[in-house]
Parts: C-alpha cells; sequence; structure tokens
C-alpha cells in the first residue's frame, strides 16, 4: 500500500487545523516578518502583480506585498487568523482578500497568480504532493513561487523536533523540513518549474528573555500549547526544560535578553 493511499490526509488535516487554532499564531508571526520581507525583497513583486499567500496566518507576507500596490489575497484555514489578517489590512488601508481555505485545495482557477508566497506556512501541509500541486496550478507559466522554510538543523530543527518528542506526528506524513532541501523541492516542484534557486538565511527573533522566549511559544503557538495541554505534569516540565535549553542554545544576546538565530532556507521558483 503507497503512502497516499494509506495516510487519511482528511483527518490529518481536520485534527492539524485544531492545533493550529490553539494558541494565537499573531504573536509567534511578529518573529516572521523579517523572513516576509527578505522573501518578497527576492522576488520582488511589483506593483499590480496578483500574489497569493498561502497558509497567510494573521497576513504578515500579504502586507508585505499590498505595500508595494500588488492585488494580493491570502488564504489560511483558521477562521481567527483571517479575521486578525482582515483587521490588520484595514487598520493599514489595503484591500487584501483573506480567504478561509486549505492550501491542499485553493479555490482559485489555473494560472490565477503571478506570484505565489508562503512563509513557514504551505510546508506544514499533510499532503506535501497536493500542496505542491495546487500551487504550482495556480501560478502563471513565467510566474514566480517564493518560498521561506523551516530546515532540519539550527533552531527551527531543533525546535520541532522537541514539540514532536511530545506530540509525535501522524504515521505516513512527511516533516516540513522536506521543503528546506534541495532534493525534497525537486520532487515536489521540479516538474513543474523551470528554475528553482535556493539559498540558507538568518533570522534573529528577540525576545525579553530566554524564559520569556519559552512562555510566548508554549502560550501562543499551536502546537506547544497542545503538546503542553496533552502532557502529565511531569512531562509538560519536561517540555518547558527542552525549549529553555533550546533557546539557551541559539542565544545570540549577552545582556540577559535573548537573541534567538534561526536559519532557514529562502526559495524561488519559476514556474514553467
Amino acid at each position: 500500500m503507497s503512502q497516499t493511499e494509506s495516510v487519511d490526509y482528511q483527518a490529518v488535516t481536520a485534527s492539524q487545523m485544531e492545533v493550529w487554532a490553539a494558541g494565537d499564531f499573531h504573536e509567534i508571526a511578529r518573529q516572521n516578518v523579517v523572513m516576509a520581507e527578505a522573501l518578497c525583497s527576492t522576488v520582488d513583486p511589483h506593483g499590480g502583480d496578483r500574489v497569493l499567500d498561502i497558509a497567510c496566518g494573521s497576513g504578515t507576507a500579504a502586507l508585505v506585498a499590498a505595500r508595494r500596490y500588488c492585488d494580493v489575497t491570502g488564504i489560511d484555514y483558521v477562521p481567527a487568523l483571517i479575521e486578525r489578517a482582515r483587521r490588520r489590512s484595514v487598520a493599514e488601508g489595503f484591500e487584501v482578500e483573506f480567504l478561509v481555505a486549505d492550501a491542499q485545495e485553493l479555490p482559485f482557477p489555473d494560472g490565477s497568480f503571478d506570484v505565489v508566497l508562503s512563509v513557514y506556512g504551505v510546508q506544514f501541509a499533510p499532503d506535501q504532493e497536493q500542496a505542491a500541486s495546487e500551487m504550482l496550478r495556480v501560478c502563471r507559466p513565467g510566474g514566480r513561487i517564493g518560498l521561506a522554510t523551516p530546515i532540519s538543523t539550527g533552531w527551527s530543527g531543533d525546535f520541532f523536533a522537541a514539540i514532536a518528542k511530545y506530540m509525535p506526528p501522524p504515521p505516513g506524513i512527511n516533516p516540513p523540513s522536506r521543503w528546506g532541501t534541495n532534493a525534497g523541492l525537486e520532487e515536489l516542484l521540479g516538474k513543474g518549474t523551470s528554475s528553482i534557486d535556493s539559498e540558507e538565511r538568518t533570522a534573529l527573533q528577540y525576545y525579553r528573555c530566554v524564559e520569556h522566549a519559552a512562555n510566548v511559544f508554549l502560550t501562543y503557538f499551536g502546537p506547544a500549547v497542545r503538546a503542553s495541554s496533552v502532557s502529565h505534569d511531569h512531562a509538560r516540565e519536561a517540555l518547558r526544560s527542552d525549549l529553555d535549553r533550546l533557546f539557551s542554545q541559539h542565544n545570540r544576546a549577552t545582556d540577559g535578553t535573548a537573541v534567538v538565530e534561526n536559519r532557514y532556507l529562502l526559495t524561488v521558483a519559476t514556474r514553467a
């Protein structure tokens, strides 16, 4: 039996939606602004370009593109995040269309967008092949796909490994970091693109101290919130200890605050 046949992606997606709805990812997304700005700077959408931000959360990358006078749409499957994105858009005076939708089933015709973006978003879709196919489908020939992706090394890899100790991923699901490798990108996007260019980048995350960093994730980051809530007291304390250790390990600051170094992969692919 193939992986596609053995995994109930619909059930996994439904469970995943509940996990990501826990907490408030908007508080986490403030650390993604630097990645969204770097991604838009590299992909370089121009005014009037049709831009789609997939798994947009509270709209971080979508709003960066909107500031360039692009015609922007953002989708996410967490309704509360879409509502927050709409409020942010109105506050900044933009007319961005934000829709509740799944990256694995995009509600747009073929070739609808000049640029497709995702910052630590589409990579978490359980059916990666389907999400990649949808991304390629809605991007016009010659259009650009831009991704900021967690990699298996550095802070991101260590963080997701720590969470997985307490809330293991469903069997048969590829890790998000597959998108952060040349081989994975080729498997997922190679047949539909004429070029894929990637480079590792650094994004710094700023917190009051290491303990504050762990508190932020345990309070607002859905997978950490859920991992903590389903654990018994001893495991909950161990998770907290692991996160404190992790943030300390990747902390650049020497003044008692926390400046956490996160390495990620920035990718620009051209639609064939």
